[in-house]
């Protein structure tokens, strides 16, 4: 019995010694990690967005326009300006896109790309065309028709010509005639003078007016012949080809949405596709409002490309957004800013996903420390906890996301404290020499926020 508790005893009592041991370690593990050694080096401010690439410039493929045929006014003022309606309406149908190739598809000049629904222009086509075989037809009528009507008119004149000559005779046949025979016969012939002058001016009337009326005719004739010819060609431009070599890209809509097949182009932009100059590559990137001031034309930028881990490009800002975007799951504006990369890479496709940093500032051999080092009392003095049990007041400098330069307090290889030690109220306060330069810089710089 004696010897099972006393065997107890020595397990217990090696167990709580393993206890201390692992705490002991645990604890100095922790001390060791809380703390941070201030560095000295080259040091940048950034700011840092992912983006995409874009072609710097691009060839539109664009869909057909369909050129409308006007009408004169006048008589056939009513069916031109149906035409010109007609021509108007197809100018601000959209268009479905019925066919498309697949996106990075590599044409040549005239290869085909893409393929219109055409199936509501074939119903007009027909219309029109019936329209411009029943405009023939009357037009060969109309020819017709006063081709009679001239005839018969010719006849009258003819006809009234001999009255005229028989008149006449009768009036020279009648001077040794009593003086009433004689003016009756003076009479006749004038009557049919005046039936022969009054036929005359009736066919010249009657010319004009059918040579007006069948010109009309041909004009109407000429104007939708015109049209279908025009939608003929309009047609026939359905089959979209391409104007020059290049890789095909999809067109984003204003909403980021490709189109595609079973999309449709409206008349106000009327690119189905783009043929993308891979020989200078853009990153598109959106800025927060935050950060934009920052932000300038010409500073530099890294950049790397998620589809090719390890590789870095470099380029520089070439516009920034003057009005500020609303965009998805974003509550701050954002402004558009694009990136021309340095030199060209074949490998390098439209819509690769970037990450780029902006170099804002460099320094050169300044000292910096992470930024959760530094501690800041009511009087808003900075100052962090050093290893060596002081509480060192600091000037700080610029900082970037993760880093504060340090202009003094401390020097290369300190160490300081991340957090709060446990017993910070032992550690003795150094730097207060510094105070007044620090108050000074906040001073001023409340005075500057204030203008």
């Amino acid at each position: 019995m004696k010897r099972t508790i006393i065997i107890s005893a020595i397990v217990v009592a090696a167990a709580f010694g393993a206890l201390m041991v692992f705490n002991r370690v645990a604890s100095a593990k922790k001390k060791v990690n809380m703390l941070a050694e201030a560095q000295m080096g080259a040091f940048e401010i950034t700011v840092t967005a992912a983006g995409e690439l874009i072609p710097e410039k691009s060839i539109d493929i664009r869909g057909p326009v369909f050129a409308a045929t006007t009408g004169d006014q006048g008589q056939g003022g009513s069916r031109g300006g149906q035409q010109m309606n007609r021509g108007m309406d197809m100018h601000f149908m959209e268009l479905k896109i019925q066919d498309i190739v697949p996106e990075g598809t590599i044409v040549k000049e005239g290869d085909y790309v893409a393929q219109l629904d055409r199936t509501s222009f074939d119903n007009s086509m027909r219309d029109e065309i019936q329209n411009l075989a029943t405009l023939e037809s009357n037009l060969e009528l109309k020819i017709l028709d006063t081709a009679m009507t001239m005839t018969t008119l010719r006849d009258q004149i003819k006809n009234q010509v001999y009255a005229v000559e028989e008149a006449r005779i009768t009036l020279d046949q009648s001077k040794y005639e009593p003086p009433a025979t004689i003016r009756k016969a003076e009479v006749s012939l004038e009557r049919e003078q005046r039936a022969l002058d009054q036929l005359r001016k009736n066919y010249s009337l009657r010319a004009a007016q059918t040579l007006t009326d069948i010109n009309t005719v041909k004009r109407s004739v000429t104007r939708k012949r015109q049209l279908v010819e025009d939608l003929q060609e309009y047609l026939s431009s359905f089959t979209i080809k391409a104007p020059a070599d290049g890789m095909v890209t999809y067109k984003k809509d204003r909403g980021g949405s490709k189109r595609k097949t079973g999309s449709s182009i409206n008349p106000f932009d009327m690119v189905v596709a783009t043929l993308p100059d891979l020989s200078s590559m853009l990153s598109k990137i959106y800025i927060n409002e935050i950060e934009i001031a920052r932000v300038q034309v010409d500073q530099k930028v890294d950049i790397e490309v998620d589809a090719f881990p390890g590789r870095q490009y470099r380029g520089k800002i070439i516009s920034i957004g003057n009005v500020g975007e609303q965009l998805p799951n974003s509550d701050a504006k954002m402004f558009e800013t694009q990136i021309r990369l340095d030199g060209a890479d074949p490998l390098l496709r439209p819509a690769m996903t970037t990450n780029n940093k902006i170099i804002i500032k460099t320094f050169d051999d300044v000292v910096f420390i992470p930024t959760e080092c530094i501690q800041a009392g009511s009087d808003s003095v900075p100052f962090v906890y050093m290893k060596n049990k002081t509480r060192h007041i600091v000037v700080l400098g610029e900082s970037n996301e993760k880093f504060t330069i340090i202009e003094k307090g401390i020097q290369r290889g300190a160490s300081v404290y991340l957090a709060t030690p446990e017993d910070p109220e032992q550690f003795r306060i150094i730097g207060e020499d510094l105070i007044p330069l620090i108050k000074e810089r906040q001073k001023t710089k409340n005075l500057s926020m204030l203008r």
